[in-house]
């Protein structure tokens, strides 16, 4: 299948690089969480012509627990109904352990997300006939307490490498599918789908991203995405 061949192609790119300090631990659940992964792309990776969500990395109880991108346990497992096998990354944090679906902790950004797709579209095969999402770079960066480094605030030398092979996965990816948009979930996400689909056609947007950390999300996140997405052109 197409999409795991992008994914397959790209934990092959991201395996040839390097990160230093503040960077200790570099997580990747294509590798140890490809079971449901790949449960994820057989099973919902048909449709999503509409549109493409774009997300920036993995949450360490999220899509690092699943292998789902914004992969809630809960929602993974009860609502998309993907289980599956999954590994430890090698090395791991002590404070940032993978216990997979057993994992007790909810990830706040993925369980704001999933909801009101469930609540908006009720099945999840109707979501995935219109919809996709994607993690834009599928690595958790961790410094050496536990704390979580995102793609942007890596050196610029050892970015640029990351930003190349996730940019050509993503260009893949929107190609295969073939949506009319692609709608970043934060800033970041943005910024690198108009980089890379500049001159294609396809409408780049965005959404105010779901993550507690970000004051304006806890303030009826919901309805500001609803409304940001009417103004998009979509509809749910």
């Amino acid at each position: 299948m197409e999409l795991l061949e992008i994914a397959d192609r790209l934990v092959e790119d991201l395996l040839l690089l390097r990160f230093s300090a503040p960077v200790a631990f570099v997580y990747n659940p294509l590798i140890y969480a490809r079971e449901p992964h790949a449960q994820y792309l057989f099973r919902y990776g048909r449709g999503g012509r509409e549109a493409v969500f774009v997300g920036m990395n993995p949450g360490p109880w999220g899509m690092a627990q699943t292998g789902v991108p914004f992969g809630e346990i809960g929602m993974v497992k009860n609502w998309l109904g993907i289980d599956g096998k999954v590994g430890t990354p090698q090395p791991e944090h002590p404070k940032k352990r993978i216990e997979g679906f057993r994992c007790h902790r909810s990830e706040v950004s993925g369980r704001r997300l999933w909801e009101l797709f469930r609540e908006r579209c009720g099945t999840p095969d109707r979501f995935f006939e219109r919809f996709f999402v994607v993690n834009y770079c599928p690595l958790l960066f961790l410094d050496a307490d536990g704390r979580n480094l995102t793609p942007d605030k890596l050196k610029s030398g050892e970015r640029a490498p990351l930003l190349e092979a996730c940019d050509s996965a993503l260009l893949r990816c929107v190609e295969h599918i073939g949506p009319s948009r692609v709608i970043g979930v934060g800033n970041f996400a943005e910024e690198r789908a108009r980089e890379i689909l500049k001159g294609s056609g396809v409408q780049v947007g965005k959404i105010l991203h779901p993550s507690p950390a970000n004051p304006a999300a806890n303030k009826n996140w919901g309805a500001i995405v609803l409304d940001q997405l009417r103004d998009q052109g979509i509809e749910f």
